[in-house]
This record gives C-alpha cells, structure tokens and sequence, in this order.
C-alpha cells in the first residue's frame, strides 16, 4: 500500500511543483536509492527487465530511482529532464495478470529512461502496456502480490494520473492538488481512454451503458480495494494539501508523508486493520506492508531538488537532499537485500526504526523535535544552492548524509534508555519479520 502525491505549481507557495511518495512494501525488503547515467545502445539490443524482455531503445536519459532491490524496476524515481514518476497498486473486478509480464514498476523505469515530459511518458507506458501486459507476482522471497498499476506522472510544467486494469487505461491532466493510493480515482471526468475500454465495462456487466460509465466505481473491486483504505488515505493526504493550498512547500510534503491519524498513534496499539499514511507493518495480513521508503522532489525546471529518505518509516526518517548532477558521487553503501546488513543505509536505519516501534509514543519523542530541525537545516540548505555549482551541491548532499547518519546513531542510544512497552500481536509480528531477518532479538 502506498500514498502519491502533487502539488502543481499554481498550489504552492512559489509556483514551483512539489511531489511526494511513500513506497509501502513487506519490512525486509530492502529499498534503496539507485542512480544510473545516460546511455546509448546498440541497435535492436534488448532489455531484461524483471521477468522478460523488450526491445531496448538507442538512447536512454539519466535516471535516479528507488527501488527494491530485486527487481529491474522501481517504486518512484525522477529522470535528468526534471520528469518524476510514482506508481501505486489499484486492485479491480478484473483479475490481475498471474504470468510474467512487466510490473508496474518495470514500466515506471522505462518511461523514465525513456521519456521527457509527462505526455511523453504516458505513451511510453501505454505503448508498453498494450503490447507486453503487465503482470508477475510483485513481491519476493516467499511472498506474493498481483495488482494493476496506476501512475502519477509531473514535471515542473505538467502532470497526469494515469490509472490501468491489464490491457486497458485511463488518464486525467491535474491541476492544483491530487493524490493516488491503492485505489481508483478517476470517475466519468478523463482526458484519454483506451479505445475499447467503456465498451469492455458494458459488456463485462460493470457499467449498465456508455452514459452511465464511471471508470473508479465500474472497476473497482470490493475487497482489497476497502480494506487497503486506499479511498480514506487518498482523502486524507488530499485533504491535507487542499488546507494549504496556495501555500504548500517542501515542508508541507514531507509533513503529510509523515501523518499519523492521531497524536497518540502507537503502532503496537493500532488496529488490526489499520492503514496510515505513514505505514508500520504489524500483526495480520492487512498490516503486511510498512512505509519503506519515501521521497519529494522539489520540481525546479533548472535545478530539481531530490529529497529521498532511502530508509523505512518517514516519521523515523530524516529526507536528505540530492540532485541528478550529484547523485553518482554519493557512496551509500551495499545495495541492501532481505537480510539485515550492518553496512547498508536501510538496515543501519531499522535498528532504530524498530526499536522505537517498542514504545513509539514515549521513544519517537526522544528525537523528533530534533529530527526536524535538522531536516529543516537540510532543506532550507538545499533551497539555497539551486544555482550553486555541482560540487558545492554535492558537498552539500554528502554532509547531509554524513550528519543524519550521526544524528540516527546518537538516536539509537536515547531510545534504548526508554523501557519498552511489548504488545503481544506486535511483538509476535515482529519477531517473526527479525528472524527472517536474520536479526537476533
């Protein structure tokens, strides 16, 4: 489960367009930032991507992504033209396609790397879409997951949301606000359809005629669809901006990413069904997922300013600010697997995520005062070096690095002088999460 997220330039405080995803995914997958250059390839070269292969194009653009480890794909990225995408899963009446085919996040990449404004992307996935499928289990080791994709697509100028069912899809232009999760959000107000699709919804028995279509209620389906919550999530994070609207900055993004429905939310306590924005995994199949990692791009035309956590859990996270010019000098470490790793920049973080899950409420407040003051040195930095040269911003980004890194260790240590607080459904679901881990407890 997952929350994406954009303000357009006419609903910020500047005129320049925020977007923001939290990528929800099973706790120890281990999700980390990924840069890879500009390149050229040979003619009619293919293309592996998770489970096949596809033509590979002469060209592809410089992209930064963040992905899970075991895949081509990535959960959100943003490319050297200032183009960012996010993808969400949306389950619906229609079953989602078993056999390998591309993931929603193999699709995300390629339109990456491949295109440069939002239109331009959207036919790269839709070209993609109607002549592979998607579809393959999108989970790993052990675990698995079929859904169709949607994506949020924006540059500095523009942005799309882009909603699938296999083979058939459906887009809208955004402006203002918006926000995409695990559900469907376009109605009978779009842009583009795929040619067949209202005809698909009639004869499948989802839409009583063409005037009566509504893409979200037709293909929705009932179960995953509530109890993801994706509806309420969407509501909320959209509610969120739509109270700042006009006035939204970096500092709203990331606080929305980090909301909790209550002051006094405490993981170990939340219901069995519960679903956050900001997501911790927990007992039962519902609470399989957690926020593994997040990201907001400041959408500057010039100088986009990525600010990734490249860690789980944003209320446990500090966002640290990079750009594309950057990115390959940054050293951060082994690409982390399912297996807890001392030198990967995910698992170094969940020993302090997962120790303040032991008492949220008590440990969180040990460090989130200075959390956001050291974020907030971070961005107010970062939005002051748009038209620094490239070595200064990445001796700017590697500091960063460098200090949250200190800042999460001195952490770690007043956290472990708070007693903890076990609950027994969490401290169970966890246990089980640490030993696959190979984490002992």
């Amino acid at each position: 489960m997952c929350d994406t997220l954009i303000a357009t330039k006419s609903a910020t405080s500047n005129g320049i367009a925020i977007f923001g995803k939290n990528s929800d995914r099973p706790p120890n997958e281990g999700q980390h930032i990924a840069y890879f250059p500009a390149a050229q390839h040979a003619v009619n070269s293919r293309l592996k991507c998770t489970y096949i292969e596809i033509p590979q194009v002469e060209k592809t653009h410089a992209v930064l992504l963040s992905k899970p480890f075991w895949m081509w794909g990535a959960e959100m990225g943003v490319n050297e033209h200032g183009l960012v995408i996010g993808n969400e899963a949306v389950y619906s009446k229609v079953p989602a396609n078993k056999e390998p085919a591309l993931l929603g996040m193999d699709l995300l990449r390629a339109a990456l790397e491949r295109a440069v404004t939002p239109r331009e992307a959207m036919q790269v996935i839709i070209d993609l879409l109607e002549q592979f499928g998607q579809g393959g289990n999108c989970a790993s080791h052990g675990e698995t997951m079929y859904y169709h994709n949607s994506f949020l697509i924006a540059n500095a100028d523009d942005a799309w949301v882009l909603e699938t069912v296999d083979k058939n899809w459906v887009a809208r232009q955004i402006n203002g606000v918006y926000s995409i999760s695990n559900c469907l959000t376009i109605g009978d107000q779009f842009d583009m359809a795929s040619p067949k699709l209202i005809e698909l919804a009639v004869q499948k028995g989802f839409a009583k005629s063409p005037q009566q279509f509504n893409y979200a209620r037709d293909f929705s389906d009932l179960i995953y669809t509530n109890f993801g919550k994706g509806r309420v999530r969407c509501a909320t994070t959209t509610g969120l901006m739509k109270e700042q609207m006009g006035g939204i900055s970096v500092e709203t993004m990331l606080g929305t990413l980090r909301h909790h429905a209550h002051e006094d939310f405490d993981p170990q306590t939340a219901s069995l069904f519960n679903m956050e924005v900001c997501m911790h995994a927990g007992f039962g199949p519902i609470r399989a997922s957690q926020s593994t990692a997040s990201m907001v791009v400041y959408l500057d035309g010039s100088t986009p300013i990525i600010f990734a956590t490249g860690t789980s859990a944003p209320c446990t996270s500090i966002f640290k600010p990079m750009w594309m010019d950057t990115a390959s000098s940054l050293n951060l470490g082994p690409v982390p697997t399912s297996q807890a790793d001392s030198a990967s920049l995910y698992w170094v973080h969940e020993r302090l995520h997962r120790a303040t899950l032991l008492n949220y409420p008590d440990r969180i407040k040990t460090y989130a005062a200075d959390r956001d003051q050291l974020e907030n040195k971070f961005t107010q930095g970062a939005l002051q070096l748009t038209q620094a040269s490239t070595k200064e911003r990445a001796d700017f980004s590697a500091e960063c690095f460098r200090e949250a890194a200190q800042a999460e260790a001195d952490w770690l240590k007043r956290v472990e002088q708070i007693p903890p607080r076990k609950k027994m459904l969490s401290t169970n679901a966890w246990s089980g999460f640490d030993k696959k881990a190979g984490i002992q407890s």
